[in-house]
């Protein structure tokens, strides 16, 4: 049964100008001295409480004391459109997960739209077990007769006091005012509560966001001076290789003797082969040519060299990488790359394997396992492995390092970005 919202509907009976001294005019309920008692209780509990559920928790006894229940929960407006619960008596699913205010069995009176709600029977009561409504409780745990009023604050529905028990009919329209007196006591404290968790976990996030900035900034800053030591390596590798060997070429050629042609194309191309090699470094032209997993194929040959290592590639997602827009497919291949190099270079592993896989809702994971000496507690930055971390987080991957009967190092993109359905052409090998 929904009462209409009237005005002065809220309190449902005042006081009597002539109540008798020993009563108490508590929000327009008379209540008898030992109702007041709990009242006054009920007010001390809460003002120790911190935090709603342990709050509720504190004060069900005082309230079953005077209107008893086989459960009982606090349901409170959340962030637009949604109600949050806090239970007492029994565990439901109300309390393990928000619900939207259009599928709560008490939407009526959240919405204003009744003053409040009595049923002798919810589990057949259509205001309550509505199509899509949220009432597996109700019905689950036989919650037939039940009240629901508003909470109040400030002349706002913060939320709703809702009073359930197993016996049909239990309560009556006589037990309403009492229902509305304990919501009227409990809303001004439940609400300061809530709105304090809320300004905690609003805290909590911003906190968590700018120490995951902080670290983006950090590792974008270590990565752009990797960055350039490689660019002076590869000028020092050119300076030390390519240019020593032109040099001596040219110093042969404008020399007295002749240069035999043959020596000649020799050096030029074994200086050629040197030049190739060191633009492979820079250039993953691989990855462009022959896709994804042959050039993690091919990286892995020669990371291991003439070592005797038993390397594999697998793709079960039939080239779902070289789908990938180019930024996302080269991290994930120097990702890859590395994590081959520290399982080739200081592992000392004697099988390195790389798998491709696809998850649910399209997510693309790459594992990179060996069966080395595996990671030590402590991981430093030298070892290669924040770059990973810095690399994976620019992508919005997921990077996972783990000691597993050696080290596995895992890279998951949650909802892959796939942007190459037609652009790229990966020849055949």
């Amino acid at each position: 049964m929904s009462l209409p919202q009237t005005a002065g509907a809220a309190r449902f009976r005042r006081a009597p100008a002539s109540a008798p001294p020993d009563n108490q005019d508590i929000g327009g309920f008379t209540a008898g001295p030992d109702t007041a008692e709990v009242f006054g209780r009920i007010a001390a509990r809460l003002s120790g409480e911190v935090e709603i559920g342990s709050a509720l928790s504190a004060v069900a006894p005082e309230i079953a004391s005077v209107l008893p229940f086989s459960h009982i929960d606090i349901c409170l407006h959340d962030t637009p459109g949604w109600v949050v619960s806090f239970e007492a008596g029994i565990e439901t699913r109300w309390s393990q997960r928000r619900t939207r205010v259009q599928y709560s069995p008490v939407r009526d009176v959240l919405q204003g739209h009744s003053a409040a709600m009595l049923s002798a029977n919810a589990m057949e009561d259509p205001q309550q077990t509505f199509p899509g409504a949220c009432c597996e409780p109700i019905l689950n745990h036989r919650l037939r007769a039940r009240i629901n009023v508003p909470l109040r604050v400030m002349g706002k529905v913060t939320g709703t006091l809702n009073v359930s028990h197993g016996t049909e009919g239990f309560y009556t329209e006589s037990h309403l005012p009492l229902a509305q007196a304990l919501a009227d006591l409990l809303a001004p404290w439940f609400h300061a509560l809530h709105g304090a968790a809320r300004a905690s976990q609003a805290a909590q996030l911003r906190a968590r966001a700018q120490e995951q900035a902080e670290g983006l900034r950090q590792g974008a800053l270590e990565l752009t001076q990797t960055l350039e030591q490689e660019r002076q390596r590869i000028g020092m590798d050119l300076h030390d290789q390519t240019l020593a060997d032109l040099t001596r070429i040219l110093r042969e050629l404008t020399g007295e003797a002749p240069l035999d042609r043959d020596l000649l194309a020799e050096r030029v191309t074994d200086t050629i082969d040197d030049l190739r090699a060191l633009i492979d470094t820079a250039v993953p032209t691989l990855l462009d040519l022959f896709g994804f997993a042959h050039a993690v194929r091919v990286h892995l040959e020669r990371a291991v060299g003439a070592e005797p290592v038993e390397v594999d590639v697998e793709d079960e997602t039939d080239g779902a990488p070289d789908r990938l827009g180019a930024t996302a497919r080269t991290a994930l291949f120097r990702i890859t790359q590395e994590a081959i190099n520290n399982a080739a270079r200081h592992a000392g592993a004697r099988r390195i394997l790389v798998t491709v896989t696809s998850e649910p809702q399209d997510r693309l994971r790459i594992t990179i396992s060996d069966d080395g000496i595996g990671i030590g507690p402590e991981v430093g930055r030298r070892s290669g492995l924040s770059h990973l971390r810095t690399r994976a987080h620019l992508i919005g991957a997921d990077l996972e390092i783990v000691a597993d009967a050696g080290t596995r190092v895992t890279v998951t993109l949650p909802e892959a970005p796939y942007e190459r359905p037609d652009r790229m052409k990966v020849l055949p090998r």
